[in-house]
This record gives C-alpha cells, structure tokens and sequence, in this order.
C-alpha cells in the first residue's frame, strides 16, 4: 500500500510540473503579446490559454480571459494585428473596422512573445547556474566508450557498422562534425542526426574531428540511417567510469569481495572505456581468470576472477559474467546562464537547419509536440524537479525560434506580412493576409496532430519494449560451487 501510495504521488507531482511549466511557458510567450499589445494601445478581445471551447471564462477591462480544451498553445486575439478568427474564434469587434496600427506596433506586439520565452529562459538557467543540473559522464563526454561490430538495418539485414568501418577507436574524443563543436553526448548525437553531408552517390557522409592520443585528425564516416525512427547511426556509445555499484549473491564478483563504490581501473592490465567493452572482452576471452584492478576509498587493489556464463533471459540467452551491476554515478554540473541559452539555440538551429534541408535525413515526424513534450517533462519530473527546470529552458528557446519563423499564423508571419506592407507603402490586401492565414491554419493544426501521433506512437512502442524487456529479462542465479581464487 505504500508503494501504491508512494507512485500516486509522484504521478501527482509529475502532472503538475508539466502544467506549471509547459503551461507556464505557454502563458508568458502570450503575456509577451499582452503585455506589449496594452502598452502600445492594441484593441485585446481575449487571452485563452488552449484552443476551442473554453472550460473556464471571465471578463476584465474588456478582455475576456479563457482556459481552453485543446491543451496545444494558446493565443491574444488582437483583431487589429491579424485576423486570426479561424483560430481564436469571432471578435465583438471586425479587424476592418478599427483604426490601423504602425509598423512598429505590429514588429513589438510580435516580437514580444518570443523576447519573453527568451527572458523566461534566461531567469530560469540562473536557478540552474545556482543550484546545478544533475547529469552523468556518459551525457558530458564525447569520448567514445564502444564501437559497435554491425548493425541492424530496417530490413533486418546486418551490415558492418560505419564507426568500425571508418576505423574509429575506443578512447577516440570526437571533438566536431562537418566542423561543427560538440560539447557533450547530446549536442553529437543531435548534430549527427541532423547533419546533410552525401557523397557522390547521395549516401549519407559526415565528417569527425576526432583527438586520438593527443592528435587530432578527421576521419569520414558513412552514417546509415536505421532503427525505428530512421535516423543517421553509425554505432558508437560513450565511454563511462566502471564504477561496482551491487554484486549479486555468489557471483564472482561477491566472492571476490569486490564491493559498491570500488572503480575499476584496468583488467590484465588494459584500461577498459565502457561495460561493453569489457563484456566483449569477456566473450573473446573465455573461460579463464582476468586480473582485475581496482580503487578502493584511494588504494589500489588486486583480484583474480573468472567470469562465468549465466542465463540471463526467459529465451534461454546466456552471458558471460562477473556478476556485478555497473553504477550511473550523478554529478551536479553549474552552467553559466550564457551557456545554458547558447548551447540551446545552437542545437535548435542545427536541428532546424536537418529538418528544412532537403539532403538531411530528418523529416516532420522527428519533431516532438505536445504530447512529445510532456512525456518528456513527466519522466524527468520523477527524477529532479532541476531536469524539469532545464527542459523547460529547451522548450522556451525553441518556441521563441519557432515563432519568430516567417511562416502566416506564428509571429514571424505577423512580421512578415507587416514589412512587405512597409515596403509597399500600403498594407497587403485583408482578402489575401485572411486566406494565408486560414490556409497555414489548417496547415499547422496538421502539422500538429501528425506530429503528435508520432509522439503518442513512440510512447507506446517505447514502452511495449520496456515491458518486453522486463518480462524477458531474468535475474542471473549463480551456484554456490563458484569459488574464483582471489588475491590481494
């Protein structure tokens, strides 16, 4: 019953971080448009947090203010700005009725949406310049901790995989791809996925700036693009301290008396980059004793353990082992708020950048929506509330780019429209800016339901393979006859 009580309450806690700060980024980009709209004397109808019919409504100085059903944004019905009634419903008042605003007026009402994200975003990474992000080497690193033997492709086939191909090494850093900086596991992977480089056949080719015993060179690499969403991969995963974090009982590990907290610093001498690594390792070397060094609270020890083969599936699948879990150790990283907005709108527009070119290999249904958002939210809401916080960060930079993009409907149309009128020396025929704007509105509402049936549908593949995995995977089960000869 605790247990059950324990998980109610962190759903509770969960859903309500993703209304305070999804909803919450979403109320200050429209409290930008509010705000500014006032100040510059703007007619304001109504300020609705979600689309469609409301649930809740009341009126104030003439403005009704609303919370909607469809949880997908929000809006301020500014009649003299644009007219928007396909999406936020009738005005009291025709937009060709009311006097004419400057340009200025449209450009700052705008503008003001994303300026306050941004702004939003800045408070924000200054709580987590004060009180840290909790993170692992493996997401800090771009040293390569395994390079993969082959991968599966979309039919099944197996092909050698591009990191091996290209010669890539444990212990190799990967610096920058096509010349662009990687800080960390993150931004490589965003901007490997994003990338637009080919070859003279159209295959998909990138270019690695990797620092390899203190050299640096460059070395191609020729991505393939698999897995279930598609994406480029070319079979690498990060390095990580090998760091004991629990033995199971009588494995060689635990009659070895190796214990939670002791690094491992070498077998036979090797330094070892990743648990995969050393479990290749293993399966190339069987049966017989490894010499394993260790650290323990700053000594150095010794043990000589031979690993042994276990069940370690319901399919009947075996591995060969020591018996000990490996731990994620979490650190607290403190950075500055310049970095922090920097980073994000640095991979924002390498993302942005894959997704408009047409020699990338991303598409519209790698974009994440509500739904993609608030999964995210959830799952770190139930680790550290400073994950939801840094999150959120990401989210208020990519709405601020998002919006300010020239497209009719989201604020850089709006600025769009009002500087061709500038140009022109009047404003675009109210015909044409209305048919534009219902034409992207229902271009945008698609947008987002197709990319929010992607989310929904990654959810429940995601988590049918949790659920495979869980009901496949067994617990190893060690005889009692295992007794490795130790040393110290």
């Amino acid at each position: 019953m605790t247990d059950l009580a324990a998980e109610f309450f962190l759903n509770v806690w969960s859903f309500a971080l993703i209304i305070l700060f999804f909803g919450g980024s979403i109320f200050v980009h429209e409290l930008g448009h509010f705000l500014a709209a006032r100040r510059r004397g703007l007619r304001v109808e109504r300020f609705s947090i979600g689309f469609g019919p409301k649930i809740v409504a009341w009126t104030r100085d003439g403005v009704e203010y609303r919370i909607s059903w469809i949880p997908l944004g929000g809006y301020v019905a500014l009649p003299q700005l644009a007219d928007m009634r396909g999406i936020e419903g009738e005005a009291s008042t025709k937009s060709e009725e009311l006097p004419p605003i400057s340009y200025a007026s449209k450009i700052i009402v705008s503008v003001m949406g994303a300026v306050f994200n941004v702004l939003f975003a800045v408070a924000l990474s200054f709580v987590i310049w004060q009180f840290g992000r909790p993170t692992t080497d493996m997401q800090t690193t771009t040293q390569i901790g395994f390079v993969v033997q082959t991968l599966e492709l979309t039919d099944g086939t197996e092909v050698t995989s591009p990191a091996k191909y290209a010669g890539l090494q444990v212990g190799d850093t990967i610096t920058a791809i096509d010349g662009k900086k990687v800080d960390d596991w993150s931004s490589l992977l965003q901007t490997l996925v994003s990338g637009s480089g080919r070859d003279e056949y159209g295959q998909p080719k990138t270019l690695l700036t990797i620092d390899r015993d203190g050299q640096s060179m460059q070395v191609e690499v020729y991505p393939r693009v698999t897995g279930e969403d598609n994406l480029r991969k070319i079979g690498i995963t990060p390095a990580e301290p090998l760091i004991i974090g629990r033995t199971k009982e009588n494995s060689p590990a635990a009659l070895a008396d190796l214990k939670p907290g002791d690094i491992l610093t070498a077998v036979d001498g090797r330094r070892f980059h990743s648990r995969y690594q050393l479990q290749a390792y293993f399966e190339a070397n069987r049966d017989r004793e490894f010499r394993f060094k260790l650290e323990r609270n700053g000594e150095s020890i010794e043990r000589l353990i031979r690993p042994v083969e276990v069940q370690t599936s319901t399919d009947g699948a075996k591995a060969i082992t020591i018996g000990a879990a490996f731990a994620y150790p979490r650190k607290i990283i403190h950075p500055t708020p310049w970095e922090q907005i920097k980073d994000n709108f640095v991979i924002m527009y390498r993302v942005l950048g894959g997704l408009i070119n047409p020699k990338s290999d991303l598409g519209i249904g790698h974009m994440s929506g509500p739904p993609g958002i608030a999964r995210i939210l959830y799952e770190t809401a139930q680790v550290d509330i400073r994950l939801v916080i840094w999150i959120t960060i990401i989210i208020n930079v990519n709405l601020a780019i998002f919006n300010l993009l020239p497209i009719p409907v989201l604020d850089g149309g709006h600025m769009l429209f009002a500087t061709i009128g500038k140009l022109r020396g009047r404003a675009l025929p109210h015909s044409f800016v209305a048919a534009a704007q219902s034409t992207f509105i229902i271009l945008l509402f698609s947008l987002l339901i197709y990319v929010s049936y992607k989310d929904i549908g990654r959810w429940f593949r995601d988590s049918q393979d949790e659920r495979d995995y869980q009901t496949n995977t067994i617990e190893p089960v060690f005889e009692k006859s295992v007794d490795p000869e130790t040393t110290e």
